[in-house]
C-alpha cells in the first residue's frame, strides 16, 4: 500500500504528460504486485523453513529445557571468575587478621594482642590449642566456634584451617591487676564499665572522655561489647595508650568483685530518680554507661548501688552514650 500510495501522489513532482499516466500506473502497479508476490513467496519460504528448523530441534527441546542457564556474569563478564573472588575479598579490609594453624599458634604463644577468635570444633581436639584457647578465654578474649563454611565467608574463601584470629590493637590487663593499679594512681580512684556498647565510634569517643577527665581505668565486657579494634584506637585518638583497659568474662562478676574492694557502683539510666547533680558520694566509684538504646541491662542495674540520671533542660530526651559518659566522668572528677 505504501508503495501504491506513493506513486499516486499528485504534486509539483508529478509529470505533466496526461496520456501516458494511466499506463504508467498500470505499469507501476503490475511491478507492485510482482513485488507483493515475490514477498508473499519468500515470506511463505521462511516461514515453512521456520517450521522444518522447529520440527528438526524438536527432539532436541527436552535435552535443552533440562540444562541449567548459565548465569548472566559468567556469560556477559569479560573478566575471570578469579578475579571476581580477589575484587570481593579487597572489600575487606584483612590487615589485623590471621589465620592458618601455624600462624595463629606463632600469634598466641608469641604473646601478641587478640581481640577476638574465631575457631571450628575440630581445632579443641588438639592438646596445644585447647590450653591457648582457655587461657585466653580467661584473660576475656572473645572466643567463637563456628562451622568450617561460615570460617571461609569470614574469611573470603582463604585457606584458614580452621582456625582465624582478629589482633587487638592495645594490650589489655586483668581485673585485679586493674584495681591494684588504680589504686596506687590515687586514693580516689573512679573506673569506668561499659554495658553492650556495640558500636566501635562510641567506644572509641568515651574512651578519649575518660582519659581526657583522668579516669583510672576502663572494664570492657566479653560479650555485647565492641573490641579494641583499629577503628576504636582512631576515634580514640591515642587515649588507649595511657588508659589501661581490662576486658573480663562476666561485667556482673566483676562488679562484685570491684564492690569487695571497696567500690560504689554507680549506673546512669535515663528513669533514675537522683539526679547527677545531687550525687555526693565520694570515690572509689565505679560508673556503668550503657547503650543509648537499651540503656544498662536489668541485671547490671541491680548490682547498682545507685542509679543516675542526667538532668535535661531542653526537648531532647536522651543523649548519646560517649556525651553522657563524658558529662559524668567530668562531673565525678571535678568533686
Amino acid at each position: 500500500m505504501k508503495y501504491s500510495s506513493k506513486n499516486n501522489f499528485s504534486g509539483k513532482n508529478s509529470k505533466p504528460n496526461k496520456k501516458n499516466s494511466n499506463s504508467d500506473f498500470y505499469s507501476k502497479n503490475k511491478n507492485s504486485s510482482k513485488r507483493n508476490n515475490k514477498f508473499l513467496k519468500n515470506s511463505s519460504e521462511k516461514s515453512t523453513n521456520n517450521i522444518n528448523v522447529s520440527y528438526k530441534n524438536k527432539s532436541n527441546y527436552s535435552s535443552l529445557s533440562n540444562r541449567k542457564p548459565i548465569p548472566k556474569y559468567i556469560s556477559e563478564s569479560p573478566y575471570k571468575a578469579s578475579d571476581i573472588f580477589e575484587g570481593t575479598a579487597n572489600k575487606r579490609n584483612f590487615d589485623d587478621w590471621i589465620w592458618g594453624k601455624h600462624s595463629v599458634f606463632e600469634a598466641l604463644t608469641n604473646e601478641r594482642y587478640i581481640n577476638r577468635i574465631w575457631c571450628t570444633s575440630e581445632i579443641f581436639s588438639s592438646e596445644k590449642f585447647y590450653i591457648l584457647l582457655k587461657d585466653f578465654k580467661s584473660r576475656g578474649v572473645l572466643i567463637e566456634e563456628v562451622s568450617w563454611s561460615r570460617l571461609s565467608q569470614l574469611t573470603c574463601g582463604a585457606s584458614h584451617q580452621g582456625i582465624a584470629l582478629q589482633l587487638a590493637c592495645s594490650k589489655t590487663i586483668s581485673l585485679e591487676n586493674l584495681i591494684d593499679f588504680s589504686k596506687k594512681e590515687t586514693s580516689n580512684p573512679i573506673i569506668l564499665a561499659i554495658d553492650g556498647i556495640t558500636d566501635p565510634h562510641n567506644l572509641g569517643a568515651i574512651i578519649r572522655s575518660a582519659e581526657a577527665f583522668n579516669c583510672n581505668g576502663i572494664i570492657i565486657p566479653q560479650r555485647r561489647s565492641a573490641g579494641l579494634t583499629g577503628t576504636v584506637a582512631k576515634v580514640a585518638a591515642g587515649a588507649l595508650e595511657h588508659l589501661p583497659v581490662s576486658r573480663v568474662v562476666n561485667l556482673n562478676r566483676a562488679l562484685e568483685q570491684l564492690k569487695q574492694k571497696g567500690f560504689l557502683v554507680v549506673g546512669l539510666s535515663g528513669d533514675a530518680k537522683l539526679s547527677l547533680s545531687k550525687f555526693n558520694e565520694k570515690p572509689p566509684l565505679v560508673l556503668i554507661v550503657g547503650a543509648e538504646d537499651k540503656g544498662i541491662s536489668l541485671l547490671t542495674q541491680k548490682k547498682c548501688d545507685f542509679l543516675l540520671s542526667i538532668p535535661l533542660k531542653g526537648k531532647t530526651s536522651s543523649l548519646n552514650a560517649s556525651v553522657a559518659a563524658a558529662i559524668s566522668i567530668f562531673h565525678l572528677t571535678c568533686k
